[in-house]
């Protein structure tokens, strides 16, 4: 396993998940990095110099403090997440494409609004018929 790690950091290689199928990529480093970019460019995301968790995180805490019909105040503090930050992407690699694009992955448990999300989400789908059981 050490071998492995020595050749990936000697050469900036990295191992990546495959899209489909349970295989993994060897790819150099720049390569994914420049995957992901093409991947914001092309689909018109802009990049911001500022992060505005803090800002989000306020506003979050904000809304869940004036709402006590919806969030009783005592359940409030599991809807806040302490430590929040942006959230993060990674590719996975389409091996089955051309030129070998990428499908991202977006990891949003550490959003400020990822547990207050979670808890809506939770009580629609009770008050809210399952379209799957209808079919």
């Amino acid at each position: 396993m050490k071998s492995i790690q020595f050749k990936l950091r000697s050469n900036d290689a990295m191992v990546a998940q495959a899209d489909k199928g349970n295989s993994l990529v060897i790819l150099p480093t720049l390569q994914n990095e420049s995957k992901i970019q093409d991947f914001i460019n092309k689909n018109n995301f802009h990049t911001s110099t500022s992060n505005p968790t803090k800002t989000f995180q306020n506003q979050v805490r904000k809304t869940i403090n004036h709402t006590p019909n919806l969030i009783p105040p005592n359940s409030k503090w599991k809807l806040i997440n302490l430590n929040p930050s942006a959230p993060s992407i990674k590719g996975l690699i389409k091996l089955h494409k051309p030129d070998h694009p990428i499908r991202p992955v977006v990891n949003w448990r550490n959003a400020p609004a990822y547990n207050l999300a979670k808890s809506f989400n939770q009580k629609i789908n009770l008050f809210t018929p399952s379209l799957t059981h209808s079919m």
